[in-house]
């Protein structure tokens, strides 16, 4: 079942399915911004990715000695969500551990998401609590795609990345050919002119653009002329995904808190980078907003 909430300059329509946002419309320019989930390009709009972002390495997960088969992104995009709460301007659905989840990783939680609108701000809002008597270990993050070109007339390589930075270029990562893991073979540069970064036609050739360190905490897909078109803000994110599949018309901008493990990892997973830890009984919470120009 879908749920649809609006006021008078947007609506937003949330899915059961995954808890996934799929409509975001602009009212004032009577069009939709959301990728639309075309098959012949990718088949999602703007999946949460739960309880790990991207790949484990060989697809297994370490943990206290066992080893857990995984796929790309988890399962809870995948999963029905109960809608528990639906507002004029909120939806809020809930994703309760079960037998099958526990088969894929072994915890108890219960995993609350909110989108809330105001005005043309979308918040994506993130509880995870920790219903278990072991210490939960997870990451989580958004996928939202949006159409570009956007406008009549105009090429995706037209469009431009925004950044609120003074920095020349932000470093990033590939993924390795193959494993849908990170390649610290090599770190890249992404030039930026004020802060201002092209879309090249070849940009997305490696798949994803893999930003660590907490770079940059505000990101825009820019119009022709520069002014940003959709932007989206996350504190407190210490990885980011830019990515889209090449020729497809969409980007999708992906706030990560953790993401997929470096070629070759086989710890346990209580030891990868940026994984999240939460004790029992404990809730963490996070989130993004997405923003409408």
């Amino acid at each position: 079942m879908n749920h649809t909430i609006e006021n008078h300059v947007m609506s937003i329509t949330v899915s059961d399915h995954g808890a996934e946002l799929i409509s975001i419309y602009d009212k004032e320019k009577e069009r939709e911004v959301l990728w639309q989930a075309d098959p012949a390009f990718w088949d999602r709009h703007a999946p949460l990715l739960f309880p790990h972002v991207g790949k484990y390495f060989n697809d297994e997960c370490h943990y206290n000695g066992k080893v857990f088969q995984t796929r790309q992104h988890g399962f809870a995009r995948d999963m029905d969500f109960a809608c528990i709460e639906k507002t004029k301007d909120s939806i809020t659905h809930r994703l309760v551990s079960t037998e099958e989840t526990r088969a894929y990783l072994p915890f108890d939680f219960t995993l609350t998401v909110t989108h809330r609108l105001s005005d043309k701000n979308i918040s994506v809002i993130w509880e995870v609590k920790n219903s278990g008597q072991d210490t939960m270990y997870f990451t989580i993050g958004g996928h939202p795609a949006f159409r570009v070109p956007i406008l009549p007339d105009t090429k995706q390589t037209d469009y431009c990345l925004l950044f609120q930075t003074e920095a020349d270029h932000l470093d990033y990562l590939l993924v390795e050919p193959g494993t849908g893991t990170a390649s610290r073979k090599q770190v890249y540069a992404l030039a930026l002119d004020h802060g201002r970064a092209a879309i090249t036609s070849n940009l997305f050739d490696n798949d994803a653009l893999i930003f660590d360190d907490n770079q940059f905490d505000w990101v825009a897909i820019g119009y022709p002329d520069g002014t940003p078109y959709i932007s989206l803000s996350c504190k407190g994110f210490p990885n980011f995904g830019i990515w889209s599949l090449p020729g497809a018309p969409y980007i999708c901008l992906e706030p990560w808190i953790g993401r997929c493990d470096d070629f070759g990892f086989t710890d346990d997973v209580s030891k990868k980078e940026n994984i999240i830890k939460l004790l029992s009984q404990e809730t963490f919470d996070n989130g993004y907003t997405i923003t409408v120009h």
